[in-house]
């Protein structure tokens, strides 16, 4: 009989997106082939605490509790031998052991290549994108210097850090001038929508930046595009694979995150209703979006398209939103792809990244 995979599979974490991780982790549990995988879960507390054996489906129901039965861990930095400790001393199963880390963390702390520059230093491989690959696509700054580089079509914008909000009155006749309204304002570092405002006047910018500013340092402001909210999923490392594309038709004036996770009006619509010419567009800058941020394994790519046919690209999530009903896994089933066979190729792909990177030359 073959040896089953060892899979760990890591979720919660620090960030807003903690309860979506949770949700993403436990439909990846469900459908992970238990005839091909032995799987090993952590739960990351959003103090940053580490808990062996906690199931995503039990976390949620205990809304956060750490049971009895759960143990705190740490990952202890031995390229050797990689594993996980309890902190009580008490032994863990597979001596802490795992072939590869399924890392479903959306956010800061989690996505944007803090956790994979650990993963990194311990010799685990992963899946998902490297420290870079996550970094840029975590800040939506660096993320869109990326794109306009590639020659990339992205919506005007501007950047702007917290400490110079001392000047509004400068920031705003700035933004005035450069951006106009309505813009959308956005914190850099940060997923699902969270912080993000829609300005129509001065007084509504005030609003919105006081709100970004307080979820980052590093505060993007776009200029208001009225357009389709069209999505592209990508899987591959260096030879990416495009899926066909969906479209968001969300249930407020934008897609913020209660239009994505609470408010069940928005729609997904798959496949788009776009012209052929207008999917191999999109479809081949998908794929140059994610090799311009050296995405691996996985990314889904937004894109904004008006009524004359002009594409920006919004941006890339690197850890998309992994239910049964995300638009990620979605757009790669009606593209032939099953949810199962989708964790597969996954798998395989941060094994691929692992070697290539395990074979270069350090000294």
């Amino acid at each position: 009989m073959n040896k089953r995979t060892r899979i760990l599979l890591v979720f919660g974490g620090q960030s807003g997106e903690h309860e979506v991780s949770i949700v993403s982790a436990g439909s990846v549990l469900k459908a992970l082939d238990s005839a091909k995988y032995e799987i090993e879960t952590v739960g990351i507390t959003k103090e940053g605490l580490w808990y062996w054996g906690v199931k995503p489906q039990e976390w949620q129901e205990k809304t956060g509790q750490i049971l009895p039965h759960y143990r705190q861990v740490t990952l202890l930095l031995d390229p050797q031998k990689p594993r996980f400790i309890a902190l009580d001393g008490s032994p863990l199963s597979g001596d802490g052991q795992c072939d590869i880390v399924f890392p479903v963390l959306h956010g800061p702390k989690g996505e944007d290549g803090t956790i994979q520059g650990l993963f990194d230093l311990a010799g685990l491989p992963y899946v998902g994108s490297g420290v870079l690959g996550s970094a840029l696509g975590m800040d939506k700054d660096k993320m869109k210097a990326a794109f306009r580089d590639a020659g990339l079509p992205i919506v005007p914008h501007l950047t702007l850090l917290r400490s110079e909000l001392k000047e509004i009155e400068q920031i705003t006749e700035k933004i005035s001038g450069l951006i106009g309204y309505p813009c959308f304002v956005k914190p850099a570092n940060l997923g699902s929508s969270v912080g993000i405002s829609k300005a129509e006047n001065e007084e509504e910018l005030w609003t919105a930046l006081a709100l970004a500013a307080e979820f980052d340092r590093k505060i993007v402001v776009e200029k208001g595009v009225k357009a389709r909210e069209i999505e592209l999923s990508v899987l591959g490392n260096d030879n990416p694979q495009v899926s066909i594309p969906g479209e968001i038709i969300p249930s407020k004036e934008f897609y913020d995150y209660e239009a994505k996770y609470i408010d069940a009006g928005s729609k997904i619509v798959i496949p788009a209703a776009l012209k052929a010419s207008m999917v191999s567009k999109l479809q081949e800058y998908a794929r140059q979006a994610f090799l311009a941020v050296e995405a691996k394994g996985l990314g889904r790519i937004d894109f904004f398209v008006t009524e004359d046919d002009q594409i920006y690209v919004n941006e890339i999530n690197t850890m998309p939103g992994f239910t049964q009903i995300s638009m990620y896994p979605k757009l790669w089933e009606a593209s032939g792809l099953s949810y199962p066979a989708l964790l597969d190729k996954l798998i395989e792909l941060g094994w691929a990244r692992f070697e290539d990177e395990r074979n270069r030359r350090l000294s």
